[in-house]
């Protein structure tokens, strides 16, 4: 053969093989890895031609996206075998493989055996020892380069901060500051996206030097600058930053960084504001876009709207989006349509079974929670400790719940806090307090979520000594209490009138400067009402920085409790005169209380009368009860029997029993005898009614009739309970 027919093969199977590399590239760039893959193995498995060292880091690089360990391991075989690892693009495509597949040892490895490693190798080797939870290792790499580059300290600032390592990752930040590197909108986006109230400082200082710099035009910069400041609670400065920097540097990400920020601080209403402006500088929405707004919306009809629009624009397939909208449905109280949209997820992952779990959870369908994970079961999809927490919340029966504590204990998913938490709270909830108890002990170490679950645990099941005991034991491992787990002691203190403890807890509060806290305020006030210590709750109620309805409801409630009815009026008309605390039906079942215990029957009338007339209020049976009782405690007996026989009231037994009672002491016979009746309707073998009866006879005199009730009593078999006392001589 001659030496130009040679060549001419030689050129044409270098031609072939330009092009099936450039193919292999281009299915890279289309995310269609596996198709590369399969190409990669027809090239190796035909005589010509033969793969060169392009071919096989195209194919290294779809295995590391893939994260193929295996095909990945055969394929660095091959490059040892042919000689190809000492190309560097090869062992730099190695490394990344490596690193996306979590395995350190053979990055170190692999970078080790790298004559001069070049940038990438250096990077890569940084990121993936920062990120592998090998920060330490990856900063002695760093401080033993002869040479660093901006992308350099990008890779160790970045692996830093992402690993959790933030005050590192800021200190590098400013070490770089001092050598006077120059940072690019990499640095910046870095720490700037990971800043909390703690560094404020920090973060503002950044945001200076990003001004000074003229990176405020970078669209990334900017997304970490809103972001930064939605994570302080900020939201002021966080649309400042928006409105300021000019509309072409925004980005779909920037819009969802304003939505999703917004969603985060509760602020429902502009996130989704916030969208439509989105949808009108012609941004489409994104996954991420529709996941955050589901994530917080509890309103039927923008759900349905929210939902729809997903799916018209082909969100409807994601499971992300699906999960959210599952979660969206179950919080507006739609449980069919929560069901609907998981069973048409085509692709079901851990969370859309976590979230249908966690959908009849909230709905209290325990047995509903139960037959899903079954069916999670069967479709193989291993739970984790949401999903036994979930069932643990929804738990209808203890046998469900040791059924769990069966299931984590083989699994070994009860050593995670979350499900030894929950499962403190699901024996407690079924009043199996040992048994609670025996799980919390068991927990170590032991989280505030523990220490505030027994605690509450023991409130709620009467045994409240051993509740202030446990929260002794609290303080004493040095658990730093919040103010939930004030909350729930000072309602054992007033359940208790432990008035000494209450006082402990107040100082605890104070000292460790919670007081603040409108809901600590409200449980002192009642503590201290219920210790008998009326002074203190006014105090109290006085050096509230902010006061909202429950305040003055507990306020109102502990005047109520001393007798104080005028001072509990008085409250009320203090309270009405603000704009920011509007009343609701308990602070009128309070005040009502107050004007019926002090006989205050003008203004309990026109308290009653403002409460449907100016506030709209349907009375309830407690509001009904209060002015039963006031008017019978005034004597206005006929008022009363016109009220209770109203078309529109359906009388509850408490105030007929207060129309009784009224009969009894002003001696209203005709109406003690209608009102027996109607009670024996419903109490038949009640021996009080009878007795009353004969007592307001026998209080007119009429010794007949009041014997005639005796008999019938006795004829009824109806006996009355004799009295006792606990003390013996």
């Amino acid at each position: 053969m001659s030496r130009k027919t040679i060549a001419s093969i030689t050129e044409t199977v270098a031609e072939q093989l330009l092009g099936l590399n450039r193919r292999l590239a281009k299915l890279n760039r289309s995310n269609q890895y596996r198709d590369c893959l399969q190409l990669f193995t027809q090239i190796h498995s035909s005589q010509t031609p033969k793969p060169d060292h392009y071919t096989l880091s195209a194919a290294l690089t779809a295995c590391a996206r893939l994260r193929d360990v295996g095909f990945g391991s055969q394929l660095h075989a091959q490059a040892i075998q042919i000689g190809l690892k000492g190309y560097p693009h090869v062992a730099n495509t190695l490394l990344a493989f490596y690193a996306k597949a979590e395995d350190l040892e053979s990055v170190k490895w692999v970078f080790g055996e790298i004559e001069n490693p070049d940038v990438y190798s250096w990077t890569t080797m940084l990121s993936a020892c920062a990120k592998l939870g090998h920060e330490e290792y990856a900063c002695e790499v760093f401080d033993e380069m002869p040479h660093r580059d901006l992308a350099i300290w990008n890779a160790i600032i970045t692996g830093c901060v992402e690993n959790g390592r933030v005050d590192v990752g800021f200190d590098y930040f400013r070490e770089m500051h001092r050598m006077g590197i120059r940072h690019d909108n990499y640095s910046f986006a870095s720490v700037l996206s990971v800043c909390s109230w703690e560094v404020l400082d920090f973060g503002r200082e950044v945001h200076l030097l990003v001004m000074k710099t003229g990176f405020l035009g970078r669209t990334s910069v900017v997304n970490a600058l809103i972001t930064m400041y939605f994570n302080c609670g900020l939201v002021a400065d966080a649309y400042k930053v928006f409105e300021e920097v000019e509309d072409m540097v925004y980005d779909q990400i920037t819009f969802n960084v304003m939505v999703d920020g917004l969603v985060s601080v509760g602020r429902d209403e502009e996130a989704l504001i916030m969208f439509k402006e989105m949808k009108w500088a012609c941004f489409l929405p994104t996954e991420l876009t529709f996941v955050s707004l589901m994530s917080s919306c509890s309103a039927f009809e923008v759900a349905q709207q929210l939902y729809a629009e997903a799916i018209k624009l082909g969100f409807g397939v994601h499971t992300s989006v699906g999960n959210a909208a599952i979660t969206m449905y179950s919080s507006c109280g739609d449980l069919g349509a929560a069901r609907l949209v998981f069973q048409r997820l085509q692709e079901k992952d851990i969370i859309s079974w976590n979230s249908i779990i966690s959908s009849y959870t909230q709905g209290n369908q325990g047995q509903s929670a139960i037959l899903d994970y079954l069916q999670m079961q069967r479709a193989e999809i291993k739970p984790d400790e949401f999903t036994f927490g979930s069932l643990l919340a929804s738990s209808e029966s203890i046998d469900i719940v040791e059924m769990v504590h069966a299931l984590v204990s083989k699994n070994g998913l009860i050593l995670k806090i979350q499900v030894s938490n929950a499962l403190v709270s699901a024996y407690s909830k079924h009043g199996e307090m040992d048994l609670s108890h025996l799980a919390f002990e068991q927990i170590n170490p032991k989280n505030l979520i523990s220490w505030n679950t027994i605690i509450s645990g023991f409130l709620l099941n009467g045994f409240t000594m051993a509740g202030l005991e446990q929260f002794s034991k609290m303080v004493i491992s040095e658990t730093w209490p919040n103010v939930y787990t004030f909350t729930i002691v000072l309602s054992i203190c007033s359940s208790l009138s432990a008035l000494r403890q209450g006082k402990q807890v107040h100082g605890y509060v104070i000292r460790i400067g919670l007081f603040q806290e409108t809901c600590l305020g409200n449980s002192l006030v009642t503590m201290y009402a219920k210790c008998g210590v009326l002074d203190w709750s006014v105090k109290v109620f006085n050096a509230m920085i902010e006061r909202e309805t429950i305040s003055y409801n507990a306020m109102i409630s502990a005047y109520s409790q001393h007798g104080q009815g005028e001072e509990a009026v008085r409250c009320f008309e203090a309270m009405q005169s603000l704009s920011k605390v509007k009343p609701d039906q308990a602070t009128f079942t309070a005040v009502l209380s107050a004007c019926s215990h002090s006989g205050l029957v003008n203004d309990g009338t026109r308290i009653f009368n403002s409460m449907v007339n100016n506030y709209g209020f349907t009375p309830g049976i407690d509001h009904f009860s209060c002015i039963a009782d006031l008017l019978s405690r005034g004597g206005y007996l006929d008022e009363l029997e016109t009220m209770i026989n109203s078309k529109h009231l359906k009388a509850h037994s408490n105030m007929w029993w207060s129309l009784f009672s009224a009969c009894a002491v002003h001696g209203n016979i005709r109406l003690g005898r209608i009102v027996a009746g109607i009670l024996l309707e419903n109490e038949q073998n009640n021996p009080s009614v009878y007795v009353m009866l004969a007592n307001i006879y026998a209080a007119a005199d009429q010794w007949e009739e009041a014997a005639n009730v005796r008999e019938l009593m006795r004829r009824t078999g109806t006996n009355k309970q004799p009295g006792c006392s606990w003390i013996t001589s």
